[in-house]
């Protein structure tokens, strides 16, 4: 890795995973483990994460279910290359990871069947296209949505999903609506959401989307996790999540 991009060595799920990230720009949240520990993924399945970054919910996932394939898709050189640092320090044998634009690394003529996918999920950029720029370009190139970016991995997904396949979003509140829209369009059904409260009682600010590819399901929406208590610390079952690398409880 280039000495100009320093890297932090730090963990995931309280230690249980080694991860290393970038000490300036884009940091990672909770959303990426969140997102993971949605996925509906059994024994020998192949999942797909859109825009991986440096690959804590592939890393979340393959923790929670060792025994599936994870392939990570980033368009950030330096940022994928990390991502496979990551892997190699948890060695991981069963992710493989992209340096590569989504969807266009997989857009030939007929897909070929090893490019089908029986899951996908995505923590796309939150930030809208228009505003003031980060001094850090990966920072932005992680947070700043495109004006197509949703679409065209809602998109992209559906093309490459098996039947009934399911896709997650981690998405911010405000665009559920888009990309519900954007999910209908797109021959995806079963629309579930999934809130995150930050505590008891306040406006939900994070939020899961899931649907499956080809099914005609009525929505739903589910009644979500509670992460902190009033004292800030999370709640119990957040922690098993967080922590401990549960799955989402209700889902």
């Amino acid at each position: 890795m280039p000495a100009r991009f320093a890297i932090t060595p730090g963990t995931l799920l309280r230690g249980r995973i080694s991860y290393s990230q970038f000490l300036q720009g884009y940091r990672t949240g909770l959303e990426p483990v969140l997102m993971a520990a949605a996925v509906p993924a059994r024994t020998g399945q192949h999942v797909l994460e859109i825009g991986c970054g440096a690959g804590a919910g592939l890393l979340c996932l393959l923790h929670r279910i060792p025994t599936i394939h994870g392939t990570g898709v980033e368009k950030e050189s330096d940022t994928a290359a990390l991502a496979q640092q990551n892997m190699a320090a948890n060695q991981q044998q069963n992710i493989r990871i992209l340096n590569a634009t989504f969807p266009d690394v997989f857009l030939a003529d007929t897909p070929q069947p090893e490019q089908y996918f029986d899951h996908c999920m995505a923590n796309p950029p939150w930030h809208a296209p228009l505003g003031t720029a980060s001094a850090h370009p990966r920072r932005d190139l992680a947070r700043r949505m495109g004006a197509d970016t949703l679409p065209t991995w809602i998109a992209g997904a559906a093309r490459i999903l098996r039947h009934k396949g399911s896709l997650t979003l981690a998405l911010p509140a405000a665009l559920a609506d888009q990309a519900i829209f954007c999910l209908s369009k797109t021959g995806f059904g079963g629309v579930t959401l999934y809130p995150f409260w930050p505590k008891a009682g306040r406006e939900s600010r994070i939020v899961l989307v899931q649907a499956r590819k080809g099914v005609k399901s009525p929505a739903r929406v589910l009644a979500g996790l509670v992460l902190h208590e009033a004292d800030g610390a999370f709640t119990p079952t957040a922690r098993t999540v967080l922590e401990e690398g549960a799955p989402l409880p209700g889902l």
